[in-house]
Parts: C-alpha cells; sequence; structure tokens
C-alpha cells in the first residue's frame, strides 16, 4: 500500500468540527450508491421489457424469412429446402402465404392480413400453437353437426371479438384476386371457412389483424398455383440471423431471392428501445453527478482542513503529484464504496422482484403480469465504470487546488 492510499485513507475521516466534513462524505457515498441502484433497477426493467416484446414478436414470427422480390413467389419450396440443408444454426424451416382479403361474417366485415401455414410445420417454426388459447389449431375440414363441413380458420382473439363470431362459426374470405367474366369485368375470389379457434399473442396488432388458414386453401383463394410466398426458418440463435441469412441466399443463387431478419422486419421499434436504453443511462446519471459535485465539496473542505498536513507533507519532499494522488484516492475510494453498494442493492431489488414479483401489473391492460426484470452483466460494468470515472473527474479540481499549496504559507502561522 502506497502512503498516497494510506494518508487518503485516514482523510476520509475528519476530527474536527463535529465531523461536518464525514457526514458530507457519507453524503456523497450514499448519492453514489442511490444513482447507481437507480441505474440498475430502470435498465434492468427496460431489458425486461424488451426481452418480453422482443419474444412475443420473434415467438409469433420467424427468425428468418426468403422470398422473392415483387412477391413472385416460390415456385417449388421443397427443392429450396433442399439447397439449404446443411446450412449451421437452422433448426427448421416451414412455408407461408401472406396476403390481404376481407373477412365478412353474419353481422361484420374486417379487413385482415391472412397468413397460410403448414399447420404441422408451423409448430417448429413459430410459437403459434402455445398461442392458441381457445379451439384447436385445425385448418382442415371443421364439422358441426348437422352442417356442411368446411376448411378451419384460426382468428385473433380481438378480430373474433369484432366480427362477432364463436367456434364453428361461417364466415367467408374475399381476395382481390378475381375470376374474369368478359366484359363485365371481374369478380372478386370468394372461400367458406369455420372458425375453428383463436389465438391471443398480447400483441394487439397481431390479434386484431391477423387470421390463419391452410396453404392449399390459400393458393385456391390467392390464385397462385402450388406457389408460396416464401420459407420462414428458426435458427438456434436469433442474434444469428443476419449470417444465416446471407448463407441462405447464397445457397439459392441469389436474385429474385432474398432473406428478411426478425430485426429488420421490426428495425425501428428494438432501435427506439435501444436509444430509449441510452437517454435513460445519461438521465439517470445525473444523480451521480450530483453526488460528484458533493465530492468536490467534501475534498475542497478537506483540503482547507488539511492545510498544515499538506504543507508538512510538502515540506517532507512530497511531490505535487503524490498531494494529487492522495485527494484523488480519496475522492475515488468513495466513489467505488458508494458504487459497489449501489451495485449490490439495485441487485437485491432485482432479485426481489424476479422472485417475489411485489410489483404487479394488469395483466387485462399489459402483455404481462409483473414488472418484468433482465439484468445484464454488461450494464453493471458500464454503471460500475460510469460511477468510478465521475467520481474521478469530481477529484481533479480539489487535488489540483491541494497540490498547488505553497508549504511555507500553509504552515507559517500554525
Amino acid at each position: 500500500m502506497s502512503y498516497e492510499f494510506f494518508i487518503a485513507k485516514r482523510y476520509l475521516r475528519s476530527k474536527r468540527q463535529v465531523k461536518f466534513i464525514s457526514l458530507i462524505t457519507y453524503i456523497s457515498i450514499i448519492g453514489v450508491m442511490i444513482g447507481t441502484a437507480a441505474l440498475i433497477i430502470v435498465l434492468s426493467v427496460m431489458n425486461g421489457f424488451e426481452s418480453e416484446v422482443r419474444s412475443r414478436i420473434i415467438g409469433f414470427d420467424a427468425h428468418v424469412k426468403l422470398r422473392t422480390y415483387h412477391d413472385r413467389g416460390v415456385e417449388n419450396y421443397v427443392e429450396v429446402l433442399d439447397k439449404v440443408k446443411g446450412i449451421p444454426h437452422i433448426v427448421a424451416a416451414a412455408p407461408y402465404i401472406i396476403e390481404k382479403a376481407m373477412i365478412i361474417s353474419r353481422e361484420r366485415k374486417e379487413g385482415a392480413q391472412i397468413k397460410a401455414i403448414d399447420p404441422k410445420l408451423e409448430a417448429q417454426v413459430t410459437d403459434l400453437v402455445q398461442n392458441v388459447n381457445y379451439g384447436t389449431l385445425n385448418l382442415g375440414l371443421v364439422e358441426k353437426e348437422g352442417e356442411r363441413a368446411y376448411p378451419g380458420i384460426m382468428l385473433g382473439y380481438s378480430l373474433a371479438d369484432r366480427l362477432n363470431v364463436g367456434l364453428g362459426d361461417r364466415v367467408q374470405l374475399l381476395s382481390a384476386a378475381g375470376i374474369d367474366i368478359g366484359g363485365f369485368g371481374s369478380m372478386p375470389m370468394a372461400r367458406t371457412f369455420r372458425v375453428a379457434g383463436y389465438f391471443q399473442s398480447g400483441l394487439y396488432e397481431y390479434d386484431d389483424n391477423v387470421a390463419f388458414i391452410g396453404i392449399p386453401e390459400a393458393q385456391k383463394l390467392f390464385e397462385l398455383g402450388n406457389k408460396v410466398n416464401g420459407i420462414q426458418f428458426k435458427l438456434s440463435d436469433m442474434s444469428l440471423a443476419g449470417e444465416v441469412g446471407e448463407m441462405i441466399e447464397e445457397r439459392v443463387g441469389g436474385y429474385p431471392f432474398a432473406t428478411e431478419t426478425w430485426f429488420d422486419r421490426n428495425k425501428n421499434l428494438f432501435s427506439w428501445m435501444q436509444f430509449e436504453k441510452w437517454i435513460a443511462f445519461i438521465v439517470l446519471s445525473l444523480i451521480i453527478l450530483v453526488a460528484a459535485f458533493n465530492i468536490v465539496s467534501t475534498l475542497i473542505m478537506v483540503v482547507l482542513e488539511k492545510t498544515k498536513e499538506i504543507g508538512i507533507l510538502k515540506s517532507m519532499g512530497a511531490t505535487n503529484e503524490s498531494v494529487m494522488r492522495i485527494f484523488i484516492y480519496q475522492g475515488a475510494v468513495g466513489g467505488v464504496i458508494g458504487g459497489v453498494l449501489g451495485l449490490i442493492l439495485g441487485y437485491a431489488v432485482c432479485w426481489a422482484q424476479l422472485k417475489f414479483q411485489f410489483f404487479s401489473l394488469p395483466p387485462d391492460v399489459y402483455i404481462i403480469s409483473a414488472l418484468p426484470i433482465l439484468m445484464k452483466p454488461l450494464d453493471f460494468v458500464f454503471i460500475a465504470g460510469a460511477a468510478l470515472i465521475l467520481s474521478l473527474i469530481a477529484t481533479i479540481y480539489p487535488a489540483y487546488r491541494a497540490a498547488r499549496l505553497d508549504p511555507i504559507q500553509a504552515i507559517r502561522y500554525e
């Protein structure tokens, strides 16, 4: 241990002025602690919300999609799947069709996005099956006693509510694809379906606008022949979507094929979430900055109180750099203690919320029932670094003032 650090520890405690300077030192440490803990808690909550939204969006959709430019469609998706076999990190694949249509019930008409899938393959790629909360994912023929069997359709919970339909009710889909009837123009394609079930993803955009049907029915309704819009892939690690997408494009020969990752489809949303985290980090760092000003005032008062001791040290041969280090160490020790205590406090609060969920949320308003928490080690590192850096910056001016003291003037009247 250097003598500068030893003296800095002794200076943390003031023996004069009824411990007033020591009190301000403790207040500074508490300020750093509260600021650090606030940063940990807020960023962990924001991470939790981001993780929840991401898991629901990506769970409802695929990690990577292979499609064609201008929606030309994929003629033989089985051949395409053979080409991409063996690409690392691909866990499962499934064809899909996405088109727009009008859904007509007995009482209402609503526009919707129709996604056609193969139910067995879809279960391997997305979490649709887990989101079915009423009925079944039966997109084949659905029978109702005493009535004709029709192909099944799965509706979003909010969409079914607006259409005012229940299980087994019939709905019609009208597509823009039409049959030419000579000089009289064209007639929209229409097919009848029977409601097989509802899904609820927790994301209103999907629950209010999306319906699922089988691929064969969609090919007839939208006059696609044997085409599908594309192929969706599930990966073992969704963070590798960009790299895997490039490998898929290489395997299928490039144009007219193109890949789209989960991040590409939700770039604005996740970029804004990341921006919010940085803004929260900067704003809440101001709490630590306020505590750093307390460190400045504390060290200035210590310099005034220890003027005689500084003069004696310099008369004994202590250099300006050594005196600066004494006060830099003193401020840094306070910052480190406050930062460590803040990390512990922030972790304890986050752990308690994960364990006991004492901050609950109304599930009918939010997509979750409790305040989400996701602690990331890198956040702890950044926050600890910010606390230490701000504390060190706060020591520079008082340390410089102490180093500039003239030893003769410092001890002349003592």
